[in-house]
């Protein structure tokens, strides 16, 4: 597990660079707010969070548990969840929004580019 990436990961930098295409201009890993999101629109008071599907749980193939060591993976990928909400509380106490971009929309990116711009529409984020 020492060779999983925090940041600067495949999917983070598809977001980043659809974000900037759009026009979008942000910061990275701001250490000043709860779990040092991985986008920051500090414009907007908006974060996103770019989730590995395996490491946070997501619903999907890539998200499937081991079938192996069951107990230990099943203790740490739902702490992994729990994190994610008590960040999710914490960001939003602080009057700040959150979007979440999972890994597995990153592979296609024209569908995320759409799902990006609707989303940021949505939140007056313009």
């Amino acid at each position: 597990m020492s060779r999983v990436r925090r940041q600067d990961t495949t999917p983070e930098l598809v977001v980043r660079s659809l974000l900037h295409r759009l026009g979008y201009r942000f910061r990275l890993h701001r250490e000043d707010l709860p779990a040092k999101p991985d986008i920051v629109l500090p414009k907007y008071k908006l974060v996103i969070w770019v989730h590995g599907c395996f490491w946070h749980g997501h619903d999907c193939r890539k998200g499937r548990r081991p079938k192996t060591n069951r107990a230990f993976w099943e203790q740490k990928l739902d702490r992994n969840r729990e994190r994610d909400k008590q960040a999710q509380s914490a960001i939003s106490a602080l009057g700040w929004r959150y979007l979440i971009v999972w890994e597995c929309d990153t592979f296609d990116e024209e569908a995320l580019e759409h799902y990006l711009a609707r989303e940021l529409e949505a939140m007056d984020v313009c």
